[in-house]
């Protein structure tokens, strides 16, 4: 275990494998911390796009960030059905930014809001 911006870095357990799925790399769960399998713990990329949606988390309080998520997966589920998961808003914003080193000090608050209509 790890600490990363306030938070831990956990290994995912079992219980979450079961949750989850066990082909899910990580989980951030906010305020507990972040769960990654085992081979990722040390992973920069999986690490920051997790630290990404836990900044999200704390800026939508964490219980808006879960009910923001499921409406927008529901919606994107009628409106992108292959792929509603990764059309999600925050998705795009982690996945867009997993690989940038500096995107974490650069980003601004809400940034997820741009990517609700981007294409």
């Amino acid at each position: 275990m790890r600490y990363l911006y306030c938070m831990k870095v956990k290994e995912k357990t079992k219980f979450l494998d079961s949750i989850t799925g066990e082909n899910i790399a990580g989980i951030t769960l906010a305020p507990f911390g972040i769960y990654l399998k085992k081979k990722y713990l040390n992973d920069s990329t999986i690490i920051r796009h997790e630290t990404i949606h836990w900044k999200q988390q704390m800026e939508m309080l964490i219980v808006f960030f879960y009910l923001w998520y499921l409406i927008e997966f529901i919606i994107r589920n009628f409106t992108k059905f292959e792929n509603a998961y990764r059309n999600i808003s925050f998705e795009r914003e982690s996945y867009n930014n997993e690989s940038n080193v500096n995107y974490l000090l650069e980003r601004k608050h809400y940034s997820w809001v741009k990517y609700l209509f981007k294409k």
